[in-house]
């Protein structure tokens, strides 16, 4: 990495442009030809093949690795937008480590996967840069569904239930749509704008309406979208950011992560981003690790993302883990924020040693500082704003099935609804799976899920 201007607090333009843009190129380019039909012959085609179990969208992963072999890549990528219509996204932010590949036999037996996410990356790339929408709407049915939030899980939703022959309108908070896609995940994991050219592509199809600026408990109601809409689908993810709860957290530079990943996402110009030269980041998950990782592409001279438990229980997979590291940032296990010192601004942050013991983490006497002149929360993010008649489970809108909440005629899926694990494949699973349920209600047609 490119050497930063060794200037102390938090400053834009700590490298040159052209230091910038090699720094934020595109951290997995995708395969040849070449290289993807090589990749594609060390697949064993296995028939109960567990890499399909671990996929939360159940792609047939052998049937469309064996389709690029033979030369038929577009039909690999229908393969896979048949089960998830996100199927070119999730190829480049999906951890794959602890997914498919992670299930592949060949993982077993010789410690290398098959390439299964830049292969799908291979098929689904191919097929988008075509410029046409590959499906076809079924029959119009007369009926309309209220979708709010245009992120993974709203999407998925919208389109299943767009080819089906209803009509949907999705409400979207935010100026663009792609939720966390657009918002959320590091810069060099999704480049050239490919979340915007992914929403317009699934738009292709049709019958989608996209309003911007609408927030729920803001600008819609839910009692109103039900008397309006014949299906409500909720996906509006989750829009507040938890504390650290830690004394002079309210010091200035101490931000959240997503705020930080969100304006460097939108930002035209790299160069007007301030960063820190000594920045912590506390939390162990993917946002952690995005915010890290890209305060050392800015410049940052020293990075260290600071996690309460054991590194084994980080979110982050081994993979980013080992990313974070190999970028310069250091990683700190078993100890969590007491206070945050500094006069206005954040000095530094002092840290005690944490225990686990059977009743929980335990705050230990042990303690320790670190310089920073800019910190990150990354500790989760909670519901804010659910809308009234809904039930909770562990603060979010409680789901039974395929997304069916406590509410006759509305159903939930993404982030901000239960049983999820925070990543888009299975926002886009429980998308799609709500749209079929939906159209099940609305139609009295079988459900067509993959798996």
């Amino acid at each position: 990495m490119s050497q930063a201007r060794l200037t102390p607090g938090v400053v834009p333009g700590r490298l040159t442009p052209d230091q910038l843009a090699a720094n934020f190129v595109d951290v997995a380019p995708p395969l040849t030809d070449h290289e993807a039909r090589v990749a594609a012959d060390r697949c064993y085609f296995c028939h109960d093949a567990p890499c399909i179990t671990a996929c939360p969208t159940s792609i047939d992963i052998p049937l469309f690795i064996r389709q690029i072999g033979t030369g038929t890549p577009d039909a690999a990528a229908m393969t896979i937008f048949h089960a998830n219509i996100l199927g070119g996204m999730c190829a480049r932010v999906c951890p794959t480590e602890q997914l498919c590949e992670g299930a592949c036999v060949r993982m077993d037996a010789e410690g290398q996967p098959v390439e299964i996410g830049a292969l799908q990356r291979y098929a689904t790339d191919g097929l988008m840069a075509q410029g046409t929408h590959p499906f076809r709407r079924a029959a119009p049915t007369g009926k309309r569904v209220a979708v709010v939030g245009a992120g993974p899980a709203g999407l998925a939703c919208a389109h299943r239930l767009a080819a089906k022959g209803h009509d949907v309108v999705i409400f979207e908070a935010r100026p663009k749509p792609g939720g966390l896609n657009e918002y959320g995940i590091a810069s060099y994991k999704a480049v050239d704008g490919f979340a915007q050219a992914e929403v317009e592509w699934l738009m292709g199809i049709g019958g989608i309406e996209l309003r911007h600026d609408q927030a729920i408990g803001r600008d819609i109601t839910l009692p109103a979208l039900q008397a309006e809409y014949d299906a409500v689908f909720l996906g509006m993810g989750l829009g507040g950011v938890n504390a650290l709860r830690a004394e002079g957290e309210d010091r200035q530079h101490v931000t959240d992560a997503v705020s930080f990943i969100r304006d460097l996402r939108q930002a035209d110009d790299l160069g007007t981003l301030p960063v820190g030269r000594d920045v912590v980041v506390i939390g162990g998950g993917m946002t952690a690790v995005d915010a890290a990782v890209q305060a050392r592409l800015l410049g940052a001279e020293n990075v260290a993302i600071v996690y309460r438990r054991d590194q084994d229980r980080m979110g982050a997979s081994r993979h980013e883990q080992d990313h974070a590291t190999a970028s310069g940032v250091r990683i700190i296990c078993n100890a969590a924020p007491v206070a945050v010192h500094g006069n206005g601004a954040v000095a530094e942050v002092e840290f005690a040693y944490t225990r686990a013991e059977p009743d929980g983490l335990v705050l230990t006497e042990d303690r320790f500082r670190l310089k920073a002149d800019q910190v990150f929360r990354a500790i989760g993010q909670r519901l804010e704003g659910a809308p009234e008649g809904l039930d909770l489970a562990g603060g979010k809108i409680l789901v039974t099935g395929p997304g069916r909440t406590t509410l006759d005629g509305v159903w939930a899926g993404g982030d901000c609804a239960s049983g999820g694990d925070d990543l888009t494949v299975t926002a886009v699973a429980e998308g799609r799976d709500a749209a079929e349920d939906i159209d099940a209600r609305l139609t009295g047609r079988p459900v067509e899920i993959p798996g």
